[in-house]
């Protein structure tokens, strides 16, 4: 098997240029950098192929060459895996993570691989030169009357070259070569031809020719044949007289395998031997690695073996790997594909991996790795998984039913959760903790018994925890059954519950578990539960017990009541959730929300009960609401407010009493001609930013009043023309940010007399669009 490893590197090294030349010319964006060392990694690979022929052939006999090929095929094996991860990867974290990991691996694969090229000499791996190249014993001596067990694939290659040299009926000699890769089946198809029995008529030869050429053993070899007992000759003239005698009349097929003679007039001279006689019929197929030899021997167009479909090297692997036997084929024929893929078409590389793989068990050790894990679906094929020790694992495979873990003391993150048709894998994360622990897919977990096993409550090293459900799935256990044996930790500080915690997309949920239980608590995520009805936020004793929430996202709840108070949390976004908008009189408390996001709400702002007892509010961004009055509590301590999508809402009464305001942002309003006229009331307004407001035309005159403006943003507005003369009033204005504006609003800026309008701003940045 010595000259396996090189044949295969031959193949390999195709594809791995083929992998390269795909990802320098592929979407993925590449970082300059990067792609400059694709580029030269490529160069080096290209070099180096160019002397893999020889060092093939000096790996039969010189174990320095056989050395050196393993170390080139390992590299470009390890390259090949980095390309496929990289390109793989199509989840934002690990694809994020490989984009700043993989300029560091590419430079240290380069560096890796100019030593194996520059090591050439060291191994005795020469630029192929034939007058000082070593001859090799003829271990891969060929034979015509071998039977193979069974070929698979190159039947159409096979009827191709039938119809090519069977077709003319005309004497003479006809010389097909065929060429390609060492390795991608020459021999195998040359077999094909020479036992068909197209030519059950014909007196049939075959010469092994080997890399050392001897004209007159190729000679000898015919005679042989042809006539059993005949002498050997031991000069040219008497053996082209015996192989004009022995021709005449005849119909003779010959095929001459693997030919390495480069030489043009030793090609010529073989080529004149071939036709020693007239009124016969000869057909000599000649199978070499090289097109200039093809084309220098042959009477007809070479015919180029092209590599094999991944589908026939995948039922080469199968056939020769026994396959079909094996009691865990369903497991393995994921990574089988993959293999089949990596053969490169290569027939020689599909049989000697399927031989390989014969009785290959599948095992894979990560123990004490300190890296971030993430192991892929494909690795779904292992037998054993040992993970102990590894501190970080993101995520595991898909189907893991029939693998041993060995993850004692392991860390899983995120982890999602597969069923046979009785039982889930959820109990894997019995021995498992972490900081932060996302459990995605619960709606496969086949019986309240399976999570209880796992201990959540128990494992007190989780922050942060997501249990997420699939919007729509068929569940076999109820999502408040589930919930009660999913119970946090006391050290949870964010909770998400997500149908689809954070929590979401429950539609049958009703009630939360309860959260008061959890006193490090700082945030929580629902969002898609429609009939949830009610969030406890007290302890049994009734004592409020979440005051130290920071962040609430409320999202499509559009029953949930939170009683018996609100959370004090500084943070929120309610949406689609009018309910908490507009809670029970005794459900509000003194609450010092900061920043307060919502939307999709019909309720009238005035009636946000939310609002009524606000200390301190800060921010305010309003999505969508049909009625923007807003009540006297929040006008006075509101400092900055944005309205979203508020096209269909009047806006004259809003800004009356709002005399707090320092930022006003309106964005997405495609109605808005004018500014409402009571912004000039806004004498403490430091920040006016106006987006994607399509009708307004112009800013009124009036803006100078606002003396305290600091910025003015205006982007994607492309109605506007022109500033207002009265910018030159606003001396306090540091910055203006126009962008995406109409081209004739950017001329207008850059226009000498109003240079000198703008002259008092310090940062000006105006951007035309297109």
């Amino acid at each position: 098997m010595a000259a396996v490893g090189g044949m295969l590197a031959s193949a390999v090294i195709k594809v791995v240029i083929g992998q390269i030349y795909s990802t320098i010319g592929g979407e993925i964006k590449l970082h300059w950098n990067m792609k400059k060392d694709l580029e030269k990694m490529k160069m080096t690979l290209e070099s180096v192929e160019a002397v893999l022929s020889d060092a093939e052939t000096r790996s039969l006999t010189d174990n320095s060459a056989l050395l050196w090929l393993k170390r080139l095929k390992d590299a470009m094996y390890d390259i090949s895996d980095m390309l496929d991860d990289f390109e793989a990867d199509t989840d934002l974290w690990a694809a994020t993570m490989n984009n700043i990991n993989m300029p560091r691996k590419m430079k240290k694969m380069q560096k890796r691989l100019q030593k194996i090229a520059d090591d050439r000499n060291n191994y005795r791996v020469l630029p192929e030169t034939r007058s000082e190249e070593k001859q090799v014993p003829d271990i891969w001596e060929t034979a015509g009357n071998v039977e193979e067990e069974e070929i698979i694939g190159r039947t159409d290659e096979k009827l191709e070259i039938l119809a090519s040299i069977c077709g003319s009926t005309t004497e003479g000699t006809t010389i097909l070569p065929i060429c390609g890769i060492g390795g991608i089946g020459k021999t195998t198809l040359a077999r094909l031809v020479f036992n068909d029995s197209e030519f059950k008529e014909y007196s049939r030869v075959w010469v092994y020719v080997s890399q050392k050429f001897e004209l007159k053993k190729i000679g000898n070899t015919i005679i042989s044949q042809l006539l059993p007992g005949s002498p050997m000759f031991v000069d040219l003239h008497s053996m082209h007289t015996r192989l004009r005698e022995q021709f005449i009349g005849k119909r003779i097929l010959v095929v001459l395998d693997d030919l390495w003679e480069k030489n043009p007039s030793h090609l010529l001279e073989l080529k004149a031997m071939m036709k020693q006689s007239e009124g016969c019929k000869v057909v000599v197929v000649v199978t070499t690695r090289e097109r200039s030899i093809a084309q220098e021997i042959g009477t007809v167009d070479p015919f180029e073996l092209p590599p094999l479909s991944h589908h026939i090297c995948w039922d080469i692997l199968k056939v020769k790997s026994k396959f079909e036997t094996r009691q865990d084929k369903e497991r393995l024929e994921p990574i089988g594909k993959e293999i089949a893929k990596k053969c490169g078409g290569v027939a020689l590389a599909a049989q000697s991996l399927g031989h390989m793989l014969k009785s290959k068990t599948f095992d894979l050790d990560l123990s004490l790795n300190d890296y971030p894990l993430v192991i892929p679906d494909s690795s779904s094929h292992l037998t054993k998984l040992m993970l102990s020790g590894c501190r970080q694992i993101i995520r595991l495979p898909k189907f893991v039913d029939n693998i041993h873990f060995d993850y004692s003391g392991a860390t899983l993150r995120d982890f999602s959760v597969y069923a046979s048709d009785t039982s889930s894998n959820i109990h894997m994360l019995e021995h498992a903790s972490a900081d932060e622990l996302k459990i995605w897919l619960l709606e496969n977990v086949k019986s309240p018994g399976e999570a209880h096993i796992i201990n959540l409550s128990e494992k007190q090293t989780i922050l942060e925890l997501w249990l997420s459900w699939t919007k729509g799935a068929d569940r076999s256990v109820d999502d408040m059954e589930l919930l009660t044996e999913l119970v946090p930790p006391t050290t949870l500080e964010t909770f998400v519950i997500r149908a689809g915690l954070a929590m979401w997309d429950l539609p049958n949920c009703k009630s939360l578990p309860p959260l008061g239980q959890l006193p490090n608590l700082r945030e929580i995520t629902l969002h898609r539960m429609e009939s949830l009805e009610e969030w406890d936020t007290s302890y049994s004793s009734g004592v409020d017990s979440v005051n130290d929430l920071e962040k609430v996202h409320i999202n499509d709840c559009p029953k949930l009541w939170i009683k018996p108070l609100l959370p004090r949390a500084t943070s929120w976004v309610i949406k689609k959730s009018d309910n908490v908008l507009v809670p029970q009189r005794e459900s509000v408390s003194h609450i010092d929300c900061l920043t307060l996001t919502t939307g999709d709400s019909a309720v009238p702002l005035h009636q946000w009960g939310f609002l009524h007892h606000q200390l301190s509010l800060g921010h305010l961004s309003i999505i969508g609401c049909s009625d923007l009055t807003i009540s006297p509590e929040a006008q006075h301590s509101l400092q900055s407010l944005t309205l979203n999508y508020c096209s269909h809402t009047k806006l004259e009464e809003l800004f009356c009493e709002l005399m707090s305001l320092q930022e006003l942002t309106i964005q997405y309003h495609g109605k808005l001609e004018e500014l409402p006229n009571n912004i000039r009331l806004l004498t403490k307004l430091q920040l006016l930013t106006l987006f994607l407001c399509p009708s307004l035309r112009q800013l009124p005159q009036w803006l100078g009043e606002l003396t305290s403006l600091r910025k003015l943003e205006i982007r994607s507005c492309r109605a506007i023309m022109t500033l207002p003369e009265c910018i030159q009033e606003l001396t306090n204005l540091q910055e203006l940010e126009i962008r995406d504006c109409n081209p004739e609003f950017k001329k207008w800026c850059n226009a000498e007399e109003n240079r000198r309008k703008l002259a008092h701003i310090e940062r000006k940045n105006v951007k035309s669009w297109p």
